[in-house]
């Protein structure tokens, strides 16, 4: 069940970050309450409505199909407008910032909704018009659902103004940065707290797996989830230890050595372990807290690049990057699945010492030659050298040289002699 449940959530993630997913969820809703006020009608809910409130329902048949008419044509025009303007907040986020950022600006739940309401509202005028007829009696019109679609574009023209102001903010670099840096700052600490109660019981050293049985992946794809809990039980069940040989969030290519067991494992017990690991075809910092560091490099690196040339992106992107890398400091590199005091499993993880080479390697290719932005990176690393909280001294050693490599290479760019005195002054605070 638990593996069941974990492909569920996972799907359901995948299916809710389309662009598609709230619309088509509202318009079956609007599709399903227009039918459903038929039902109401047919109760005679709007002849007892024209007797005690006669001012909410509109009496001639013609005006009602007018009406009507007028607001699914607005509505269109304005559902076209709204996914026109999603279109080119899109467009111009892959050409200023990364292409990266497109799932997550696609996953937007507010744009959603809001374009799924009036798809909805859309579909319920539509089915609501088949019961009118321009010469009905008064007593025959559905009034309560006509004033229910009236009330539903009124709702429209509010959605319509809050998706206005909620597109302007989405586009500024800040937002962007800032929804980066809490959806992998939630999933960092979770990891972080789920590290710390397995480490109120003694972490035993994981064995040498390099002679042990490999089994390959059956098919390939990003390695999203895995149910520990199942993973365990399998283990005990045939008393071996498991070697996860990719990091969650990477891409698993198929029939490449995947997992690796001290037993000889067959292939109903194979197949049960990757019953209960899931794969996705793209990457979601829900899942991989690692792709915001590239998503936060990539936005940095992009406004260096001569075509867009914006330092002031740069410095607001390696200030996030300096928060993200001072909690990533709290997790251990272990990588090991521990229950009662004895070790099980071991998934292999993104070191923080290869974290930081890769993220500062692109940093320093491009921002070496700009004197401000080589003290930013210095001011980055000093502060990182200063925490007191952090899960193995061996993280700040990896800063230290670092902070060497990136002084040589400001060295060989910097063509003004006082910059890199000042950049060098920096670094040996």
């Amino acid at each position: 069940m638990k593996h069941l449940y974990i492909r569920l959530k996972t799907f359901f993630n995948t299916i809710r970050s389309k662009i598609a997913f709230y619309p088509s969820l509202l318009a079956f809703v609007g599709f399903n309450l227009a039918f459903l006020m038929v039902w109401f009608e047919t109760m005679g809910v709007s002849k007892k409505l024209l007797d005690y409130l006669p001012q909410l329902i509109i009496e001639d048949g013609d005006t009602v199909l007018t009406l009507l008419s007028a607001c699914i044509g607005g509505l269109i025009s304005m559902m076209v407008f709204s996914f026109s303007m999603v279109m080119l907040l899109l467009s111009q986020a892959s050409s200023n910032f990364t292409p990266r950022l497109l799932p997550g600006l696609i996953s937007d739940k507010n744009n959603q909704i809001i374009l799924g309401t009036y798809l909805a509202t859309i579909v319920y005028l539509i089915f609501t018009l088949f019961s009118i007829e321009p010469d009905d009696e008064k007593y025959a019109l559905p009034g309560l659902s006509i004033l229910l679609g009236i009330i539903l574009t009124l709702i429209c023209l509010g959605a319509f103004i809050y998706f206005i102001h909620n597109m302007s903010q989405s586009i500024q670099i800040n937002n962007i940065l800032d929804n980066i840096f809490y959806k992998s700052k939630e999933r960092l600490e979770a990891t972080i707290n789920t590290e710390a109660k397995k480490n109120n019981q003694t972490l035993e050293n994981f064995p040498d797996t390099s002679s042990w049985h490999v089994y390959k992946a059956p098919k390939s794809g990003y390695f999203q989830n895995i149910s520990l809990r199942n993973l365990i039980a399998i283990s005990e069940e045939h008393d071996t230890l498991l070697h996860f040989t990719v990091p969650k969030g990477f891409f698993v290519l198929k029939n490449v050595p995947f997992i690796k067991s001290e037993k000889k494992l067959d292939e109903e017990t194979i197949d049960e372990i990757f019953s209960n690991l899931n794969f996705a075809r793209g990457e979601l910092i829900e899942d991989n807290y690692v792709l915001a560091f590239k998503q936060i490099v990539e936005i940095t690196v992009k406004a260096m690049s001569p075509g867009i040339n914006d330092p002031g992106t740069a410095i607001n992107a390696i200030d996030y990057l300096t928060e993200l890398f001072a909690l990533r400091m709290k997790k251990l590199d272990s990588g090991v699945i521990i229950k009662d005091q004895k070790p099980y499993l071991k998934i292999e993880v993104v070191s923080f010492e290869e974290l930081l080479y890769n993220c500062m390697a692109s940093l320093r290719t491009y921002c070496k030659h700009d004197p401000i932005l080589a003290q930013k990176l210095v001011w980055m690393l000093n502060y990182l050298e200063k925490q007191d909280d952090v899960a193995s001294n061996a993280y700040l050693t990896a800063i230290a040289n670092e902070k060497k490599s990136l002084l040589k290479d400001v060295k060989k760019a910097t063509k003004n002699k006082n910059d890199f005195l000042k950049v060098k002054a920096l670094a040996s605070h």
